[in-house]
């Protein structure tokens, strides 16, 4: 696993070990960034299932301003932290230690708002639907953010979530990207 492009493009990310993670092939990633970019003039990311952080180090290398990841796993916290000190510019990331609800509830409670937000839960406990339409009504997307979820191909996602618009649906496998806009 690496960064694909920009400014970190080319270096080697961990991943965490075991089964309890699919981190995000750097084929799919890649595939996902030429539909949203591929490169940003600035923005604020959410990832939300952070995993090993690698989509928000490489909306960051791709000129995205800062990234929230956020994981509830010991392990998972550390190896970001790790792919973070990669970077050699830990100040455009925070780190939340929390499960994905109870982040959501404290950054509207900061008044945060998001231009891309990164949806990768596990496949068995997705709750992707009520989670943007939370966000949603919470007000954290900014008006034209993108919303990327990466789900098991037999998961179906609707065309039309919390008034967001469809922009894009591709499947890789046994995963499928679909790609909402707040417009």
């Amino acid at each position: 696993m690496r960064v694909i492009s920009g400014e970190y493009g080319g270096r080697r990310l961990k991943s965490l070990s075991g089964d309890n993670t699919r981190p995000t092939t750097d084929k799919v990633k890649e595939s996902i960034f030429n539909m949203i970019g591929p490169y940003f003039d600035g923005g604020i990311v959410l990832d939300l299932f952070a995993g090993s952080g690698g989509l928000a180090i490489e909306a960051i290398s791709r000129g995205c301003e800062h990234a929230y990841c956020v994981d509830k796993s010991y392990a998972a916290i550390k190896v970001i932290q790790e792919n973070i000190a990669i970077t050699k510019e830990p100040e455009k990331f925070t780190l939340v230690k929390k499960e994905a609800n109870s982040a959501l509830s404290q950054f509207k409670a900061s008044d945060i708002q998001f231009d891309y937000v990164f949806l990768d839960p596990p496949y068995a406990k997705q709750t992707i639907e009520k989670q943007v339409e939370w966000m949603k009504e919470a007000n954290l997307l900014k008006e034209q953010a993108y919303v990327i979820c990466e789900v098991d191909k037999a998961v179906q996602l609707p065309d039309e979530l919390a008034s967001l618009t469809l922009k894009r649906r591709q499947t890789y496998g046994g995963t499928e990207i679909v790609i909402y806009l707040n417009d």
